[in-house]
């Protein structure tokens, strides 16, 4: 690791520029821009560094930088250079998935169509990207219909003219088989342009000129062609269907969102021309190595349009949140397209609930994302180690189990146990309990009984001859596996209640620590300071979503233990009601909504319930309903 006073440069001129860190094997490993280079440079040199800023500027060994005229030219200096040497610790946005395009080849003689997941090369219109394949093929079969130029490979397409042999395409009317000459090379040409100018402005001229082409087919008795024509029509339409979405026919953007969960953030891009919504992608922000003030819409927007042809780029895009240096950017994306391209927030109206939408794709992006790599072992492995490390614990936590109790202002308590295992939830040895009250309540005395019931459970199945209960076909008890590491949600008043069950129970193998909510803190018990694990740990990852899930499962038996109980109160103050005829309405309707729906006589056929009872239950039930309550307190309120 290199000093970095001792490549520190003198002489910073204070002018626009890039700026190039280079490690001992003279590879870029960051690349900025900066409207003052010297200002910029030197933040780089003092001390108080945030954990990746430091650890990147005593890996590198010499920076440089190229001085430039405006900020938009730095931008694309940036930009380029961003993209040449992939520096590892820059914003990288990654793709969620490989997404398939339309291409057609403007390049060659014969245009083709075909589709591509490959990069963008140039010479060839792209179109989409299609978030579903199928979709993708539906629509080649629809353009096929009305624009027939060839899809072949150029093998086939030199075989069919050396052979004056069409292909089956040919034949169903799916492509104008110029390799035979049925269509000459300039009509074909003409063809692909309409296709091309389809594509990019969508049908708002193609519909009633397909209509105008059908009747003059008519007219000349043509039936045959204008009967294609008809289906051509009833093809387009049934493909716009799916992509209309009630927006304004003059609405032509793109509607970039952002959504961060954490240390983990997605984009998403809807792509919307002409009322339609022609595209969708989203993109993952790897933050494992980018430094903590890295501008991620800017490294978005490189991702989405640094290949993007000029006819790609709409006048005007649509963010959920405007980039620190917009102005920049609007600069140089007006560059890539040769005109004006504004960037703006919407306020209100349809662009509104559009960028929701936007943002709920990038979250379900990420979602999936988190998801994927909850599953992956080398992942899971890599953060047990890093947990057993941190904690410096004496073995890998293979088991953890995490409690978490949950209640409303001391009533209805309850708690929670999840399993993980090998960083995987174990779903099926998830408990719940409930909490007993009768001596008070708090939250540190809620931990310390739960954590004093389960291990005591342990204790018992510990003194069971497992060999013995196999021998007689039996199983030992979900209990009896211990946990090398017990987490509970919490910082230091519930790590210690949690600590002091483990002492009065003797046992001191196994290790504890609480993850407190608010700063994403690690507290070991007795301990005076909390563990702060870096934001971009995989530890601390695995360790916040063994809490989440304690916290959810908590959140869900609270709230069905809640509504039963007030299930039960209210037909607690039913007259003449007792525990077994509550037993029997409860089988029979369920909840109360539906004893209060049912008829005086349904009620009165319910075993042990006659007429009169049913007419008490019917008047206790309406005057329930119809007296007026104070929601905030609960306090039934007078005439």
């Amino acid at each position: 690791m290199a000093d970095p006073q001792s490549y520190r440069p003198s002489n910073i001129p204070e002018h626009p520029g890039v700026y190039r860190f280079y490690n001992a094997d003279d590879v870029v490993i960051y690349v900025g821009k900066a409207k003052n280079l010297k200002n910029r440079l030197s933040s780089y040199f003092q001390s108080n560094l945030a954990t990746k800023t430091d650890r990147m500027v005593h890996e590198a060994v010499r920076v440089e930088w190229t001085i430039v005229a405006t900020e938009v030219e730095a931008l694309q200096l940036e930009f380029s250079w961003i993209k040449q040497f992939n520096p590892y610790y820059n914003v990288q946005f990654k793709d969620d998935k490989s997404y398939p395009y339309l291409a057609v080849t403007n390049n060659e003689e014969y245009p083709r169509i075909f589709i591509t997941r490959k990069s963008k090369r140039p010479g060839i219109s792209y179109f989409g990207p299609f978030t579903h394949t199928w979709a993708l093929r539906n629509t080649l079969d629809v353009i096929l219909k009305v624009f027939p130029i060839r899809s072949c490979s150029t093998g086939n397409f030199k075989r069919a003219q050396m052979s004056k042999r069409q292909c089956l395409l040919g034949d169903i009317g799916k492509c104008a088989a110029p390799c035979v000459n049925w269509v000459s090379q300039e009509d074909h040409k003409k063809l692909s342009d309409r296709l091309v100018s389809f594509m990019a402005d969508g049908n708002a001229d193609i519909v009633p000129t397909l209509r105008a082409e059908m009747e003059i087919a008519s007219s000349r008795e043509e039936f045959e062609r204008a009967s294609k024509i008809r289906d051509s029509i009833s093809a387009i339409e049934r493909a716009q269907e799916s992509t209309d979405a009630a927006l304004p026919e003059s609405l032509t953007a793109d509607v970039v969102a952002i959504h961060r969960d954490g240390v983990h953030a997605a984009g998403s891009i809807f792509i919307i021309r002409g009322g339609s919504i022609k595209g969708s992608r989203s993109w993952i922000v790897d933050h494992s190595k980018s430094l903590e003030d890295a501008d991620e819409i800017s490294a978005l927007f490189f991702s989405i349009y640094s290949q993007s042809a000029a006819h790609e780029i709409p006048s005007e895009i649509l963010v959920n949140e405007i980039p620190k240096d917009s102005s920049v950017l609007e600069g140089w994306l007006s560059d890539l397209r040769g005109g004006p391209v504004a960037l703006k927030t919407p306020l209100r109206g349809e662009k509104v609930e559009i960028m929701q939408t936007v943002k709920r794709n990038a979250q379900y992006s990420l979602i999936q994302y988190l998801s994927k790599r909850s599953t992956d072992a080398a992942v899971s492995g890599k953060a047990l180690i890093e947990i057993e490390e941190s904690l410096d614990l004496d073995r890998t936590p293979l088991r953890i189990e995490c409690f978490d109790i949950s209640n409303i202002s001391g009533t209805s308590v309850v708690a929670s146990m999840v399993v993980f295992e090998d960083g995987l939830a174990k779903k099926s040895e998830y408990r719940r309990f409930i909490i007993n009250t009768d001596d008070g309540f708090d939250d540190t005395r809620a931990m310390h009984q739960v954590i004093t019931r389960r291990l005591k459970r342990l204790q018992d199945d510990r003194t069971v001859d497992a060999a013995e209960v196999a021998q007689y076909g039996g199983k030992l008890s979900k209990f009896s596996y211990p946990p090398q590491l017990i987490v509970v949600d919490g910082g230091a008043p519930q790590v210690n209640a949690a600590a002091r069950a483990l002492r009065e129970l003797g046992i001191n193998d196994i290790a504890l620590c609480g993850l407190a909510k608010r700063l994403e803190e690690v507290w070991l018990p007795g301990s005076s300071d909390p563990i702060i694990l870096p934001r971009t740990s995989e530890g601390l990852y695995l360790l916040q979503r063994i809490r989440d899930e304690a916290h959810r499962f908590a959140i869900t038996f609270h709230r069905s233990r809640r509504s039963k109980v007030m299930l039960e109160s209210i037909l607690d103050e039913v007259p003449q009601l007792g525990q077994a005829r509550r037993a029997a309405l409860l089988e029979r309707f369920g909840s109360v909504a539906a004893i209060r729906k049912a008829k005086l006589d349904d009620i009165a056929a319910t075993p042990g319930i006659g007429i009169k009872i049913a007419s008490i239950i019917e008047e206790h039930l309406r005057v329930i309903t119809t007296q007026k309550v104070d929601t905030s307190t609960g306090e039934i309120l007078s005439d």
